[in-house]
């Protein structure tokens, strides 16, 4: 195990929200807003990330070196001087997947147990 997966065991288990945010910054830097459509999406509606969630999540991920602030930013044309842009880091990709990692253990076990997902 190296030293980068040790780091990104301490941060398991993950909060959902800061699962979902990564989740959405792992292709593309995205602003707020976009992380906010882009959970929703993914989820199909089910999870809704309100504003104080998300950047109470964000603040929390910088600070704990998940996600940066990149300097680049779109073209002009395409851009909000006011929105603040995010990107996975390393650590941050590290996290996502033992994060995935674990939840695909669980589900494991839950089907061994007689758990399967979609059965009532």
């Amino acid at each position: 195990m190296t030293d980068l997966q040790r780091e990104a065991d301490a941060f398991l288990p993950l909060p959902p929200a800061t699962f979902h945010i990564l989740l959405a910054v792992a292709d593309e830097d995205r602003h707020g807003y976009a992380v906010i459509q882009d959970v929703s999406e993914r989820t199909g509606g089910e999870l809704k990330l309100s504003a104080g969630t998300l950047y109470r999540s964000i603040q929390r991920m910088l600070e704990q070196g998940l996600i940066v602030e990149p300097r680049e930013r779109p073209a002009p044309h395409e851009d909000d001087e006011r929105r603040r842009y995010y990107r996975i880091t390393p650590l941050g990709t590290a996290v996502a997947k033992a994060e995935a990692r674990r939840l695909t253990q669980l589900v494991r076990m839950a089907r061994a147990a007689g758990f399967v997902p979609g059965k009532a």
